[in-house]
């Protein structure tokens, strides 16, 4: 069977940190904690052959269970320094080294590998977990098990047991009983490991101990009746949860061939020399620090990081250093421009100060313009309202060229002070994105990627975690070095990425008139916002959470007893044990498996399973959307401004956050009610735009299909028409089950579907949907003929493009691993059509907001979500934009099949559609 290997990465970074000597560069950094975890991975990937594979860390923050039972891991010590220095460069040594790794915000790591555990068991693949926590081996089973390579330990179902003294599915019951001190969980007080395995032999399970609670005498048995009522929460705080939500699933953990310049410069910095020679290098002597001297474009990856030099930064505390760069700032050809805040709302924050830098002739100068520091101590600062007021014209002026990294951020902060930022000619991000749209684009990995610079980090100035500081607490000293270095390492940057995209006019033409516009639509639709009706939001929460307890009530009616309906030992004791329904498949332990698969299927011919499905679903549409929105509502606008992402997916894809408002599930009532507390205003409304079967016209449109394109050109239901070429009958006499069929044919090659694939979503045999495959083929040998192409393009150049010549790179296009090569084929058809779907989306706006702006209307863009424009229209507009709607965005780009455009108009999000 194929092999998932998922290693606990936190937990081997502190046992690493506290069992190998203080090791140190020659420079002083510490380097023992990186060392020690490598050595296990290198241990790791020579005993255990895997096919997929992770390491996982705990994410910054706090998790669900903070929310539950604040006191847990509240005493824990904070990271030793020393410790803290070595996360960032020992991830970035994991990724060199081909590793996936994992970070999930709001989860633990410990709940990251169980539900990636249960997927791959799920999937028919063999996981092993190596960690040294005990509280995973509640995750062990038939397919699943334990190694610790600190002390040459595995853990199957019998070793569980041989060390616990009870088995996988009872060590929730054992860590709820003695409870976990490093988490701050408490147990029985007086109940260690003897006293809790006894119990459970006696009583079988934690349930049963607490029925039989008052017969147990003494005072051990008085504090576990004392303890009763912490029980359920001490068990849902050691459960680990399986069923989250992740960026990825099993099989996207691939591993990839490692990067040798990376991991050649990563050793070479942290002086591991042994490794560094299985490299075929040697450790290059230290780069020579010349003052603020701008790099050339490097030929290659740097091969060793040096920080800048600051020596040179100016930090602008009197008026006569305000007039020397007043005057500089005036006369400049390019100035680099960065704020500093008070937080990362980009609707709230304030400015605590501006950086600047400068190009002259061989050099960078930089400084820092402090205005809201406000620490105790701290130096007497330039008067803000007035200093602003002094910069102002130049930074309102469109002829004084600005660079910046993310200068959208910068622009709404400006804003909150009443500043209108213009002259934005270059933004860094943007340019990496066009440019290498699978890297990192934040700038400390720019500068170490393109300068081989090392720059000082945010955690570095505030702090990390409950110890952060505010930027404007931050000693004004060191915050000049910090953020005159922004500055300063942004127009290095610029100066490396410039001459690249120059030397490609597809490129340039996409960042210059495509990307940099769209950042300026971005900032406007942002800081329109969208009304939202709270009142409607909290009406809907109080009627999802009746018909929740009706749900539940209905539920333990229909079982004939009460129980948890989120329990799947006790849902499946009432379905498989009491009611007798069979059993649809069984779970990695061999128990009778109640996921949501199971229960769709169940639901078909019972109604219990159904009204399980009901009632996940509700309490998730409220826990996530209905109860959170209204705190999202900004309070001086009365509206939510979310964030949208633009250097985020590699197709180039939008994404928003904070809230996100593209993922707002449509398919249910419920779900789509949630729209209806998007509104307009009085004497305005919501208008939809949306590009219709857009991926589809775009597959037509690459493919050259004739028969794809007359049926657009045409105007004909496209699944009609697919379903008439795959039956062999009329449109006419087509069914509804075969324009079903033919629907999820049409848009399931472009994700790459399977026959096996097909055949589950349709409900037919394997053979049978292969045979609807090759039919498909066989009346579209255009499309057969344009995947096959591709694949042989992406593999002789290592990309795709979209039509507009945006590049998706496919780094695992020549894999020897057929998992990961056939991924990145079908990656290979699909990123062009999603990728030119997010050109035109970005076109549409672009020719929205020009169409608006010309003709001097009130009309504001709100939202673009994915293929989707929505707009707030006052009444008086409504029909001049109506009509408007469907040409401008029809008429970005000539396919070779028509752009059609669907509006629809509404008093709020859901009745425009």
């Amino acid at each position: 069977m194929p092999t998932l290997l998922l290693v606990d990465g936190s937990s081997y970074l502190y046992r690493a940190f506290h069992a190998l000597p203080d090791l140190r560069t020659a420079a002083g950094e510490p380097t023992g904690a990186i060392r020690g975890v490598l050595s296990m991975l290198r241990v790791l990937e020579a005993d255990y052959k895997s096919d997929y594979r992770a390491v996982v860390f705990d994410a910054k923050g706090k998790t669900f269970r903070d929310d539950w039972y604040p006191e847990y891991k509240a005493h824990r010590p904070s990271m030793p320094e020393d410790l803290a220095a070595q996360v960032e460069p020992l991830h970035e040594c994991i990724r060199a080294a081909g590793w996936p790794l994992l970070m999930v915000t709001g989860v633990e790591a410990d709940d990251v590998i169980g539900t990636l555990s249960t997927q791959a068991a799920a999937a028919g693949i063999d996981c092993v977990i190596s960690t040294g926590d005990k509280d995973l081996a509640q995750l062990v089973n038939q397919h699943v098990t334990l190694v610790n390579t600190m002390s040459n330990e595995t853990l199957d179902r019998a070793g569980v047991i041989n060390k616990f003294g009870v088995p996988p599915e009872r060590i929730v019951d054992y860590l709820a009983l003695v409870g976990d001190t490093s988490d701050g969980v408490p147990g029985v007080s007086k109940v260690g490991p003897k006293t809790a395995v006894k119990w459970l032999d006696t009583w079988g399970s934690l349930d049963a101990i607490v029925a039989h609670a008052s017969e147990i005498g003494g005072a051990v048995g008085e504090n576990l009746r004392k303890h009763l009522d912490f029980l359920p929460l001490g068990v849902k705080l050691v459960t680990v949860v399986c069923d989250l939500p992740l960026p990825q699933t099993v099989t996207e953990l691939t591993p990839q061939a490692p990067d040798q310049d990376k991991l050649a410069e990563l050793y070479a910095r942290l002086e591991f020399k042994g490794w560094l020679r299985e490299l075929g290098g040697e450790a290059p002597p230290p780069a020579p620090r010349t003052k603020a001297a701008v790099p050339p474009a490097p030929t290659s990856e740097p091969t060793a990081h040096v920080e800048p030099d600051r020596s040179g930064y100016q930090c602008i505390l009197d008026a006569t250093q305000l007039d020397d760069w007043l005057a500089r700032l005036d006369t400049a050809t390019l100035v680099s421009l960065d704020t500093e805040t008070t937080g990362l709302d980009p609707m709230q924050a304030q400015l605590v100060g501006i950086s600047f830098a400068i190009a002259a002739d061989d050099r960078v100068d930089a400084a820092y313009l402090p205005l809201g520091h406000s620490y105790a101590g701290a130096p007497t600062q330039l008067p803000f309202a007035e200093t602003l007021a002094r910069l102002k014209p130049w930074l309102e002026s469109a002829q004084r060229p600005k660079l910046g990294q993310h200068l959208k951020y910068d622009r709404h902060i400006f804003a909150n002070h009443g500043v209108q930022l213009r002259g934005i000619v270059e933004d860094t991000l943007l340019q990496s994105y066009v440019l290498e749209s699978d890297k990192p684009h934040d700038l400390g990995s720019l500068a170490a990627r393109h300068c081989a610079l090392k720059t000082i980090s945010y955690d570095d100035v505030t702090g990390k975690g409950t110890n952060r500081i505010s930027f404007s607490q931050v000693e004004v000293a060191r915050a000049a070095e910090y953020a005159a270095e922004d500055a300063d390492v942004t127009l290095r940057v610029h100066r490396v990425l410039r001459p690249q995209l120059a030397a490609e006019p597809q490129l340039e033409s996409l960042y210059r008139d495509l990307e940099l516009p769209v950042a300026e639509v971005l900032f406007r639709i942002e800081r329109n916002g969208v009304l939202i009706d709270a009142a409607t939001l909290v009406q809907q929460s109080d009627e999802l959470g009746r018909k929740i307890m009706a749900l539940e009530a209905e539920a333990q009616q229909l079982a004939g007893q009460p129980f948890n309906l989120n329990s799947p030992k006790q849902l499946a004791e009432i379905l498989f044990n009491q009611l007798g329904l069979p059993v649809v498949k069984k779970t990695p332990s061999g128990g009778p498996s109640t996921d949501e698969e199971v229960l769709e299927k169940l639901a078909e011919d019972y109604p219990l399973p159904k009204k399980i499905l009901e009632h996940r679903s509700l309490a998730k549409l409220k826990n996530t959307y209905t109860d959170k929105l209204p705190k999202m509502i900004n309070p001086a606008t009365g509206r939510v401004h979310t964030s949208f992402g633009q250097a985020t997916a590699v197709t180039g894809r939008l994404a928003s956050t904070d809230p996100n408002l593209q993922n707002i599930p449509i398919r249910t009532p419920e779900g789509r009610r949630i729209r209806s507390a998007f509104v307009a205003p009085e004497n305005h409304r919501i208008v939809s735009a949306d590009y219709s079967q857009i991926e589809l016209r775009i597959m037509a449109h690459l493919s050259d299909d004739p028969r794809l394109l007359e049926a657009f050109a045409q105007g004909e239901d496209v699944h009609r028409a697919t379903a008439g070429e795959i039956f062999g009958v009329t449109p006419i006499e087509v069914s509804s089950e075969q324009r079903r069929a033919a629907k999820v044919i049409n848009f399931g090659l472009i994700y790459g579907m399977s026959a096996f694939g097909l055949a589950r979503q349709i409900g037919v045999d394997r053979s049978a949907a292969a045979a609807y495959m090759d039919r498909y083929f066989a009346r579209y040998p255009g499309v057969a003929r344009y995947m096959e192409e591709t694949r042989a393009i992406a593999r002789d150049k290592g990309y795709v493009e979209t039509v507009f010549g945006r590049r998706l790179w496919l780094p695992e296009i020549k894999s020897s691993n057929a998992g990961r090569r056939q991924g990145a084929e079908r990656a290979a058809i699909n990123a062009p059509m999603q990728g030119t779907a997010a050109d035109l989306i970005k076109r549409a706006m672009l020719a929205v907001q020009d169409w608006l702006d010309a003709q001097k209307l009130r009309t504001l863009m709100v939202l673009q979500v994915h293929d989707e424009l929505v707009l707030e229209v006052p009444d008086e507009e409504l029909t001049i934009v109506d009509a408007a709607l469907p040409k401008l965005m029809g008429g970005v780009a000539k396919l070779k099949v028509p752009l059609l455009v669907e509006v629809g108009v509404g008093a709020n999000w859901d009745a425009a559609h």
